[in-house]
């Protein structure tokens, strides 16, 4: 039996956001929350739709890897929303909502929490949770995107974050930088809460006005890395991003290398 109740994080969401909202399903436990919504025909343009689970079993990341959360160890929390146009920038939606997630912690009183371009939430130097963003079919000019959300709330001794690669970040949880974690209900209307704001935040004004409050909670800045385009290996030094959400890699020759797509390793 989940943790969570529909009705309970219904209760906890913003008033702006509820009304947006079309469906709000729990799951005792479910294979996979953006699976789960993908399959299902989109929302009407301007609505949410939300999946969520304490059990996910076969849950997906990026470049095929997989995303566990065991019962009781984390949450995972999908949202549907269908853009009226497709935005100019979308890849950089995926930006938006690591600000959206931060935005939402530091309102449960969390805070600490920094991003990792392009796509995982860090505190310290470990890995909290991670986002996954899909397009899928909508009518006309319109587009949804389903968005993944995975956070570690309690993992307990020994967990081992299966399927990411060798040299990725040791998770770390919830009850490691917060002492007692949010009640669960609290924890998913408080994402919700931030990723939709930052989702209509997008749609209106694109991701530029996102770029100065990403610098903020920006874990690769200053820091030595590596990216895999998949082409090349940028070397060099985090640098920000640029407005349109690239990753800037100094690599030390007197220019600043654009990254839009690729695998970082720091």
């Amino acid at each position: 039996m989940s943790r969570l109740d529909a009705d309970r994080i219904r209760g906890s969401i913003d008033a702006a956001i509820a009304a947006r909202l079309a469906a709000c399903e729990v799951f005792a436990a479910v294979e996979s929350t953006n699976s789960y919504l993908i399959q299902k025909p989109a929302v009407r343009p301007g609505t949410f739709a939300v999946a969520v689970t304490d059990n996910q079993t076969a849950g997906r990341g990026r470049h095929g890897r997989q995303w566990r959360s065991p019962p009781g160890s984390g949450v995972a929390l999908s949202l549907a929303y269908t853009f009226e146009t497709r935005p100019p920038n979308l890849a950089a939606v995926t930006l938006a909502i690591g600000i959206g997630a931060v935005s939402g912690f530091e309102r449960l009183g969390i805070a600490g929490v920094g991003l990792k371009w392009p796509n995982d939430l860090v505190a310290g130097n470990a890995k909290l949770g991670g986002i996954l963003t899909e397009t899928m079919n909508a009518s006309g000019p319109s587009i949804s995107v389903v968005a993944g959300l995975g956070v570690n709330v309690r993992l307990g001794d020994g967990f081992d974050l299966e399927g990411e690669r060798q040299g990725a970040l040791r998770p770390t949880d919830l009850a490691a930088i917060a002492g007692e974690p949010p009640a669960p209900d609290a924890l998913v209307a408080g994402l919700i809460n931030g990723v939709c704001g930052a989702i209509l935040d997008f749609e209106a004004d694109g991701f530029a006005p996102f770029a100065s409050r990403w610098k903020r909670h920006d874990w690769l800045l200053g820091r030595r890395l590596s990216v895999d385009t998949g082409r090349t290996d940028v070397v060099g030094t985090g640098a920000g991003l640029a407005e349109d959400g690239a990753l800037l890699v100094d690599t030390g020759d007197g220019r600043l290398e654009r990254v839009v797509s690729g695998s970082v390793t720091a």
